[in-house]
């Protein structure tokens, strides 16, 4: 091979390897920039993935926390609704307000008396567990299938009596305020608290004769019970 032409050769060779060397470079680049990218791409997902759990943690945060604080206000509500009840009694608590007495609250019993010429004394007392008051008005009392009403045997207007344990009521029935003969034989009355009550008892007396009867307001004593006059 001349000179000329081994030196063309040669540099042929070395224009072709340049050119391999150069692809190969650029080759590796490529791979190196994809690499990165790859990497890249990995991390933002990583850095995504603990966003998104603490995002769904911050969820669950707030919806136990809303329903941490919904039993809190029940509670409150609750409490005060309990302390709200009752009349102040002024030294910063509040006691029970009684119910009005119904007749189905009261333990009755009523026995003739021969005093003032003769009347039917009418007891009333709570039944176990109950407290209630009678209103200052009149015993409803009744008798009869016509249902004659007793009227007043006394002038002044009496006070509402608070039934509890062994206090008891008294009211006196005079069937008979006229002196005149006749009137309506009847062996039972019919008692209630108020013309309103809904549960009114029909109590025994016996034999007793009605006409133009008339009831006293309800006392805590029976002697001041009789229906006098």
């Amino acid at each position: 091979m001349s000179g000329n032409r081994r030196k063309a050769f040669l540099v042929s060779a070395v224009l072709v390897g340049g050119a391999l060397l150069m692809t190969a470079c650029q080759d590796t680049g490529k791979a190196a920039d994809t690499g990165a990218s790859q990497g890249s791409s990995s991390a933002s997902g990583d850095a995504a993935t603990p966003s998104g759990s603490s995002a769904a943690g911050g969820g669950q945060g707030t919806g136990k926390g809303s329903g941490a604080a919904g039993k809190g206000s029940g509670a409150t509500d609750g409490t005060e609704d309990g302390a709200g009840s009752g009349a102040d009694t002024g030294n910063g608590k509040r006691e029970p307000v009684g119910q009005s007495c119904g007749a189905n609250d009261i333990s009755w019993n009523a026995r003739s008396e021969t005093q003032a010429g003769g009347y039917i004394l009418i007891s009333a007392k709570a039944k176990p567990g109950i407290t209630c008051i009678l209103p200052a008005a009149l015993p409803t009392v009744a008798f009869g299938s016509d249902g004659t009403e007793a009227g007043p045997a006394e002038q002044s207007a009496g006070k509402q009596i608070t039934l509890s344990g062994n206090t008891t009521a008294y009211a006196g029935v005079n069937p008979k305020s006229t002196n005149a003969d006749g009137g309506k034989e009847l062996d039972s009355i019919i008692v209630a608290v108020g013309n309103d009550d809904p549960d009114p008892v029909s109590l025994k007396v016996g034999t007793i004769t009605v006409d133009k009867p008339v009831v006293t307001n309800w006392h805590t004593s029976a002697t001041d019970a009789v229906p006098l006059g």
